[in-house]
């Protein structure tokens, strides 16, 4: 099946949305022609397919908790086969963190769903805005609801006076490189702006010194450099589609920083103070299978108990109260959902 074949379904859904949203504005006196009504339409197009994604962006947060809380058993697993490169040691390794995700209910690849859902419509959108002028001109057929007038009105559209199907490659105008330049550097800010609050706010300082930290701060800086040499091949309505999706990432994050942020973190501690200054009770996200001594900072144990214990809440009282006891190896955690902060 030809790479053609498997993304033509995701532009005639990309299709069906633009034309949707375009509908609403025209009927509400926009004009259909004019550049407001379609990059109107794009926007609205992000905030179908990321209002979509919630609940797997729910999983992708509680797939980054768990991967943070479980970096200190990660680090002894890495630290007993260090050196060893043999095929036994290498298999004996790999099974060990196998067998700690599955005790976990940890599963790594939960935190990349979001965007490689995202990835197919992101090239259904491009090759809907590429195909424009050959659909307007009868050269391709419609997409979906996209017929060759709508193609001419989208076609003729414009940001800032810059047609949206235009490229900073082989551009004509200098105002269509102008918008695509301040494009590249709004959506270049936004990303560094997201990932920065995400290091700095909600991640532990025991976090911060292993493998996924190393690799979140090299694309920090290796992410604008992407969107500099990536973006000038992108018409101007796919980096407009891309710089609403970052907004959107930006305040989704930092409205999830503050109201449910990582166990351990700055944000954690901020919210903690915030409920405590409240009267409110504190309750923590903790995960099964990891002993006291498997967690990272701000993770509290549960107590022992000689069978395994049902879901629970851990709730930090203010004053008085017995302290518990030690917990025994192999006692279970419970997990708990953090409260939001109201």
């Amino acid at each position: 099946m030809s790479f053609n074949s498997l993304i033509y379904p995701f532009e005639w859904i990309v299709s069906w949305i633009l034309w949707g949203w375009h509908s609403v504005f025209t009927a509400i006196g926009i004009p259909g022609a004019s550049g407001a009504a379609w990059v109107l339409s794009i926007i609205g197009l992000v905030v179908v397919m990321r209002a979509a994604m919630i609940p797997l962006f729910v999983k992708q947060i509680h797939a980054s908790r768990r991967m943070q809380l479980i970096q200190p058993e990660m680090q002894k697993i890495q630290a007993k086969y260090k050196g060893k490169t043999d095929p036994d040691s290498r298999q004996a390794m790999t099974q060990e963190t196998m067998d700690l995700y599955k005790r976990t209910g940890t599963n790594p690849f939960s935190s990349c769903l979001p965007i490689l859902l995202q990835s197919p419509f992101f090239f259904g959108l491009f090759r809907v805005l590429n195909g424009l002028q050959k659909i307007a001109s009868g050269e391709n057929p419609q997409i979906g609801p996209i017929t060759r007038t709508l193609a001419g009105q989208a076609e003729q559209s414009t940001l800032f006076g810059a047609q949206l199907s235009d490229k900073f490659i082989g551009a004509d105008t200098l105002t269509t490189k102008i918008v695509t330049i301040v494009l590249i550097v709004l959506m270049s800010a936004s990303t560094f702006t997201t990932q920065r609050q995400l290091m700095m706010k909600n991640m532990p300082a025991s976090a911060l010194d292993n493998p996924f930290a190393k690799q979140q701060k090299m694309l920090l800086y290796l992410m604008p450099l992407f969107f500099a040499i990536s973006g000038v091949n992108f018409p101007i309505g796919v980096l407009l589609y891309w710089l609403t999706t970052n907004v959107w990432s930006m305040c989704q994050q930092f409205y999830v920083i503050r109201r449910m942020p990582a166990p351990g973190s700055p944000a954690e501690k901020a919210m903690q103070a915030r409920r405590a200054k409240r009267g409110k009770p504190v309750e923590e996200f903790t995960v099964k299978g990891l002993d006291k001594s498997d967690k990272s900072d701000g993770a509290e144990a549960p107590k022992p108990s000689g069978q395994r214990q049902q879901p629970s809440r851990n709730k930090k009282k203010k004053s008085g109260g017995a302290k518990p006891r030690a917990a025994t190896p192999g006692a279970a955690a419970t997990e708990t959902t953090s409260k939001t902060d109201n």
